[in-house]
């Protein structure tokens, strides 16, 4: 079994985030043993990015979101989060 390393102890936020960016975490911590961990009442941060989708697509997103009595927008957001926790947890198992 591997023997991970001691992490030290930072004076600041910043010293901790240059640690960080110069040393690999595996060295440090067993993230086979990590869990996925909620944080239900923080309000997450958003950043908008373009995207440009066919206009067929964007119809029947509109369509499903009408059906869902939600706007097209949280839809595409809500499948986007399912899918990247799909495909988180089959990489987590393969691991």
């Amino acid at each position: 079994m591997k023997q991970f390393k001691k992490i030290p102890e930072f004076k600041s936020e910043e010293e901790e985030a240059n640690f960080w960016d110069t040393h690999d975490s595996t060295d440090y911590i067993d993230w086979r043993k990590a869990k996925i961990t909620m944080f239900p009442n923080l309000k997450p941060s958003t950043c908008a990015i373009p995207l440009k989708f066919p206009e067929w697509l964007i119809e029947r997103l509109k369509f499903l979101a009408i059906k869902s009595h939600t706007s097209y927008q949280a839809l595409i957001r809500s499948f986007v989060a399912k899918e990247v926790q799909k495909q988180l947890k089959l990489l987590y198992r393969n691991n």
